[in-house]
C-alpha cells in the first residue's frame, strides 16, 4: 500500500515513517505542502496523510485543491489542534478522517487500512470529476457540495459522460447507450438534454463542463492542473 505523508516536524516523521514501514507500508515522505501537493497529482497514492500545519501549502489546503481537481485518494489528517472547527473544517473538505498528535504509529495503521477499505468500496458506486459527484447507488449529483436536481434521463446521460472524462462522444453513442433504442440521427434530443443539464450546473461553477465538440458529439471535460 503506498502513502503519501507529509510532515515538517522532523522527530514524528521519522518515527512514523519507520513504523509504517515495518507494517509493509511503502511511505513516500515530504517536509513541506508544496512538494507534496505536486507529489500527489504526479503519483497514483493509496491514502495520504497530511499534516495540516506544515510549511508551503497545509494540508487544508491540499486536500481542497486536490478535491477540486477530481483526486480521491484517502486523506488522513493530522493535526496538534484537537479543536472542533479544525475537525470539520477538514471533513468538510473531503478528508476521510483525522487524528490527532500523540498517536500512536499502530492506530494510523489501523486507520489507513479502514479508510483505503471505505474507498474501494466507494469507487465502484460514486463518480467524482471536479467539483462534480454522481453517485450511482442513491442517483445524488452534487456540484461544489450542493444538490443537482436531474431527471433520470439527465442522470443517465450525465453518468455516461462522466465515466470517460475527455473521451468524445457521438450523438449516436450517446442515443445507442443512454436511451436505448434508436432514434432518427438527425434529431435533437441529445443536444437539449444537454442544455438542461448545463443550465443545472453552470450557475454554480462557471467551469463549462459538458464540452461541445463541432460536428461530432460531446464529452466531459477533464480537470486541469493547477499549482
Amino acid at each position: 500500500m503506498n502513502v503519501l505523508f507529509v510532515e515538517d516536524e522532523a522527530k514524528i516523521a521519522n518515527f512514523v515513517r519507520a513504523g509504517l514501514k515495518e507494517q509493509g507500508f511503502v511511505v513516500d515522505y515530504c517536509d513541506n505542502g508544496d512538494e507534496g501537493y505536486l507529489r500527489a497529482l504526479e503519483n497514483e497514492y493509496d491514502v495520504l496523510v497530511l499534516d495540516i500545519m506544515v510549511p508551503g501549502k497545509d494540508g487544508l489546503s491540499i486536500l481542497k485543491l486536490l478535491r477540486r481537481q477530481g483526486r480521491n485518494a484517502p486523506v488522513i489528517l493530522l493535526t496538534a489542534r484537537n479543536e472542533l472547527d479544525d475537525r470539520l473544517e477538514g471533513l468538510n473538505l473531503g478528508a476521510d478522517d483525522y487524528i490527532a498528535k500523540p498517536f500512536f504509529v499502530e492506530e494510523l495503521a489501523a486507520r489507513i487500512h479502514a479508510v483505503v477499505r471505505r474507498s474501494v468500496s466507494d469507487r465502484q458506486n460514486l463518480l467524482c470529476v471536479g467539483p462534480i459527484k454522481l453517485d450511482r447507488i442513491t442517483r445524488e449529483v452534487t456540484c461544489d457540495r450542493q444538490a443537482i436536481e436531474l431527471t433520470s434521463r439527465e442522470f443517465n446521460l450525465l453518468e455516461y459522460l462522466m465515466r470517460s472524462p475527455g473521451r468524445v462522444f457521438t450523438r449516436t453513442q450517446i442515443l445507442e447507450h443512454v436511451w436505448g433504442y434508436d432514434f432518427n440521427p438527425n434529431t435533437n434530443v441529445v443536444d437539449v438534454c444537454i442544455q438542461r443539464i448545463r443550465k443545472k450546473i453552470d450557475p454554480i461553477d462557471e467551469t463549462v463542463w459538458i464540452e461541445s465538440i463541432r460536428g461530432v458529439g460531446y464529452r466531459f471535460r477533464k480537470p486541469e492542473s493547477s499549482s
